[in-house]
């Protein structure tokens, strides 16, 4: 983690910040002298800004980064993953598994002292109903399978506390896996729920053995996570061993930027994420601290749905490529905590491998490309083939930063080319259900974090996010090739299989012109200088047990 030192509901959001931030002030307990700067604090209500209002808190469902910020701190995990090495260590489990030599069978035994927050044990029994139902699914519920668990055949109960998990081919991931949100062990009572049982409004219904647990939800405003006084199970490396230092933590909404920011900086609120970077300055110059973390995963940038009648020339993608100037996006829109990104996987991900040159701005390459293409500039500058326009459309990826500033400015840099690029406008729901529709959406923008080698699977596998639309009607992949290599990298038993199983999927997509990679993109936060301890899991989402509030 580096650290630089220092729109519809803005009026309910500004309300509820006010509001919880006066709670905040009457429940803090003063520092001693001795204290600040030094030993931890008991007490006090942290307010925490979120950019927008969770959406599931099925664990699978976790990715999204306000519902991972919940998952993080409602559970608790077999494995913890350290943030800054990337190393794993024992959580719930009492010791890393034991792995067959093809990486098929995983073995733990679990603590057999930890409960869930509604009073309930956690069991062997309940750790193997927990990753039967994220690495199976459930369609009847509309649950999902977890994209970070892969080759999943079942689980074992081997004794009181002994699971043993099996799978169909290796899968060397999984220890990693279950360290992740998506792996976030839930109570009986919560693996009964349905998709819908997961969604807005059912918070308190969700229970984990995590530091915190739901007190109360104001639904798309705000929730209330209250420290759980009996919390004792704390990964080994954790700096807190105890329950949270603060007693609570008010997560409130707050989607409209200067809300957000303005009330970071005035002191109503304590962290705010999603600093966006024009906004870096304010929030230093009013004395805070901007942390900007890594999340070591598929870099933000653009998927080329090959398969689309406009795409399917690998001239066109390659001319799209050479048209768009990814150094005037990160230099006039970002600032330093945004590097251009020189692969598809940021430098700090498993499995990262340059493509040297391979995105390089060169516009008259693109205009001879899209020239034997047979693509013919017309009167208004736009170019056509045969009677058809060039063109094309592209998501909001409403959870990025600044991605409407990004496409209209990657807009601007195609028209030169001859290329019209159209911003599809809509909120989360609308941008979901256009972006699984090839024909609404022919260049996917988005990015995914994860810290483990199978992040390049999850956004371009077919089984997992599929960003490059690579399925047929049938189900089949478009390119099998591809495809193989993903499965490759989530199969391959061996650390050095999955790097180069790695290194080929990033040299195919580079080869076939499918991606376009903008820059490595950190989680900005916004912290107040009373904040002591703020910490964040290895992709970059909230971690509020160590926190505690000074003076």
């Amino acid at each position: 983690m580096v650290r630089f030192p220092s729109r519809r509901s803005t009026a309910i959001a500004a309300a509820a910040i006010a509001a919880l931030a006066l709670s905040a002030c009457s429940t803090s307990q003063a520092a001693s002298p001795a204290a600040q700067g030094g030993e931890p604090v008991d007490g006090g209500t942290l307010t925490y800004l979120e950019h927008q209002a969770y959406t599931s808190l099925y664990p699978p469902a976790a990715g999204f980064y306000p519902n991972g910020a919940l998952v993080n701190n409602l559970t608790a995990r077999l494995l913890h993953q350290d943030p800054e090495t990337l190393e794993l260590e024992p959580w719930i489990a009492t010791a890393l598994p034991e792995v067959s030599d093809d990486a098929t069978e995983y073995t733990f035994d679990v603590r057999t002292d930890v409960t869930y927050s509604d009073g309930t044990p956690l069991t062997a029994e309940n750790v193997v109903a927990n990753i039967d139902l994220f690495g199976l699914g459930d369609t009847d519920r509309a649950l999902i399978v977890s994209e970070a668990i892969n080759n999943y055949e079942r689980g074992e109960v081997v004794d009181d506390d002994t699971v043993r998990f099996h799978f169909s081919a290796p899968a060397p991931g999984f220890a990693q896996a279950v360290s992740t949100i998506n792996s976030g062990l839930l109570a009986d009572a919560s693996l009964e729920l349905d998709s819908e049982g997961f969604g807005p409004g059912n918070a308190e219904r969700v229970i984990g053995a995590g530091p915190f647990v739901v007190e109360s939800e104001q639904l798309g405003t705000s929730i209330r996570l209250a420290a759980r006084e009996d919390y004792a199970w704390a990964p080994p490396s954790a700096e807190n061993q105890a329950r949270p230092h603060v007693d609570a933590v008010d997560i409130v909404i707050a989607p409209e930027d200067s809300v957000r920011i303005g009330s970071l900086t005035s002191g109503q609120a304590h962290i705010a994420r999603q600093v966006e970077p024009q906004h870096e300055e304010q929030v230093t110059a009013a004395g805070l601290e901007l942390v900007a973390a890594q999340t070591n995963g598929v870099n933000n940038g653009l998927s080329f749905r090959f398969d689309h009648p406009l795409l399917s020339d690998i001239r066109v993608r390659q001319a799209l490529i050479a048209g768009i100037d990814r150094q005037e996006v990160v230099d006039s829109i970002f600032s330093d905590g945004y590097p251009l990104a020189t692969s598809s996987l940021s430098r700090t991900a498993l499995g990262y491998e340059q493509q040297t040159d391979a995105y390089a701005f060169d516009p008259d390459r693109a205009n001879a490309l899209l020239d034997e293409a047979g693509w013919e500039t017309g009167p208004d500058g736009i170019r056509s083939r045969d009677g058809v326009r060039l063109h094309l459309v592209v998501n909001e990826a409403l959870p990025q930063p600044r991605s409407r500033d990004v496409i209209t400015l990657v807009s601007q840099q195609l028209r030169e080319i001859g290329v019209e690029l159209e911003l599809f406008q809509g909120d989360q729901a609308a941008q979901t259900a256009a972006s699984s529709d090839i024909d609404q959406i022919q260049i996917y923008h988005s990015m995914v974090g994860r810290a483990d080698f199978d992040v390049i699977k999850s956004q371009y596998s077919i089984d997992n996010r599929n960003t490059l639309a690579n399925r047929d009607a049938v189900g089949e992949p478009i390119d099998a090739e591809l495809e193989s290599l993903l499965r490759q990298v989530a199969s391959e038993p061996t650390t050095e299989g999955r790097v180069a199983a790695a290194a080929a999927v990033q040299a195919h997509l580079t080869e076939h012109a499918y991606v376009l990679p903008f820059f490595e993109e950190p989680q900005v936060y916004g912290v107040q200088p009373i904040v002591q301890g703020f910490e964040t899991e290895s992709v970059g989402r909230p971690s509020f047990a160590n926190v505690w509030l000074e003076g």
